[in-house]
């Protein structure tokens, strides 16, 4: 008889192993409340997040029935995993590619070129297309906020557009794509956590976010409630090809290193011939495009560390336990109402993860390994769970007021944060989209 190969024993579920992520999250959270309370802006963003992880992979080291230096090589090689490192990567490429087609006029060139396409009559809707289409490109919605938002505020008060419909408006195209985003963290996050290609999950997420978009867009038309002729706009098309180059190359299917290495290059090089923009600048804007992505890089490294830890201490096997009690109750056959429950408790798994740490993409590095459990055992593709997962913590931030998108775009048009929210309403209609097809669509594994 073959000898079975070796393999880690499954470890025993305890809830005591989620201790640590709990500390993680009564910090962060705490923290915010108590800001907040203290009217201080962008509270929930006061103590970084990963200085209120530190606490919690302490915790989960002293909880580890390993020998110490056992647990700390448990946590060091979850911080190396090949996911979690390129995951890593593409941070601080994509990073470097937004400071630098930003800093090269791309952006402003991009809002231009929009301007120029609206017809008068349809600011709202023109101005959520604008905002969907640099989110999709630059892969950030704080980034396409802070760019469009100005502009819309200033025609917003030429057109006497609600300030809250017009924040709406341009919250909502920004988080439609950066949710669609081939280069957004969410996405890098959530293909990189369950295993799938980029290019897929963009495939996939057009099923939900297409008729989402274009509901929204409708809504959006009719509510317009004025219009302005816009100024003529100078159009500088070079300086948006970049943004074309990269959507055009990831969803045709090259490998997401090179579609940033080149869309960096041509970024650059755009520059430097359409632009006073030289080579100094251009590596220094890349430098500063890593930087930005600091927290999200460190934080990724120390949750995957954490994750590591936990799933060595029984605390991942505990939440699948509890979450496959929960589809095994609302399954009533083994057909594809397993995999549609799997999916229902991947979106809920997220969503609450986000309404606590405000932050999409730590949402899902956070839930990314049980959703993949989850995926493996019901039949889910690892497209779907991707989508799933991205799709949900969309949803969710931009609902919840305390999170950077709504904090932003109401410091700009001085608005409460919760009419912001309110006015986001893509989300609103994504959810129902979402929640839909992922109850009625037809599931095959692919």
């Amino acid at each position: 008889m073959t000898k079975p190969a070796a393999s880690t024993p499954p470890q025993t579920a305890s809830f005591i192993a989620l201790l640590p992520l709990f500390v993680f999250l009564t910090l962060f959270i705490g923290a915010g409340v108590y800001f907040q309370n203290q009217g201080v802006d962008y509270a929930f963003y006061q103590l970084p997040s990963v200085i209120a992880i530190l606490p919690a992979i302490i915790l989960a080291l002293l909880l580890s029935k390993q020998k110490l230096n056992s647990a700390i090589e448990t946590f060091i090689a979850g911080i190396g995993h090949s996911n979690i490192i390129a995951m890593c990567l593409i941070y601080l490429l994509a990073g470097a590619f937004a400071s630098v087609a930003k800093a090269t006029g791309g952006v402003d060139a991009t809002v231009a070129l929009g301007l120029s396409l609206i017809p008068a009559d349809l600011l709202l809707p023109g101005f959520f297309v604008i905002a969907a289409f640099i989110a999709t490109a630059m892969g950030t919605s704080m980034g396409t906020i802070a760019a469009v938002a100005p502009v819309a505020l200033g025609v917003a008060d030429q057109a006497h557009i609600d300030y809250a419909l017009m924040a709406g408006a341009v919250m909502s195209g920004a988080l439609f794509g950066d949710n669609l985003s081939i280069i957004s963290d969410t996405t890098i996050a959530a293909t990189r956590t369950q295993g799938c290609e980029m290019k897929d999950k963009f495939r996939e997420n057009l099923v939900f976010a297409i008729p989402a978009s274009l509901i929204t867009l409708v809504v959006f038309g009719l509510a317009g409630e004025g219009q302005a002729a816009i100024a003529p706009q100078q159009i500088e098309f070079i300086k948006v090809i970049p943004y074309l180059t990269i959507l055009f190359l990831a969803v045709a299917g090259l490998n997401v290193f090179v579609v940033l290495t080149l869309g960096i290059i041509l970024a650059g090089v755009t520059g430097i011939t359409a632009a006073d923009y030289n080579t100094i600048q251009f590596g220094n804007d890349i430098y500063t495009g890593f930087t930005n992505m600091q927290e999200i890089f460190i934080l990724s490294m120390l949750v995957g560390g954490l994750a590591a830890l936990m799933q060595q201490q029984g605390g991942l096997a505990f939440v699948n336990h509890q979450v496959e009690s929960l589809i095994s109750r609302f399954s009533k056959s083994k057909g594809d109402a397993s995999p549609r429950a799997a999916e229902l408790g991947m979106a809920g798994i997220v969503a609450i993860t986000n309404t606590c740490v405000a932050n999409n993409t730590v949402s899902i590095v956070v839930t990314g390994e049980i959703a993949k459990d989850l995926a493996q055992k019901h039949g889910v593709s690892p497209k779907r769970a991707a989508s799933v997962l991205d799709i949900f913590a969309c949803i969710v931030q931009g609902l919840i007021p305390h999170g950077a998108q709504a904090l932003l775009i109401a410091s700009v048009f001085t608005i409460s944060p919760i009419t912001a929210v309110l006015n986001a309403w893509y989300c609103m209609i994504l959810a129902v989209v979402a929640i839909s097809i992922v109850i009625w669509r037809k599931r095959s594994v692919n």
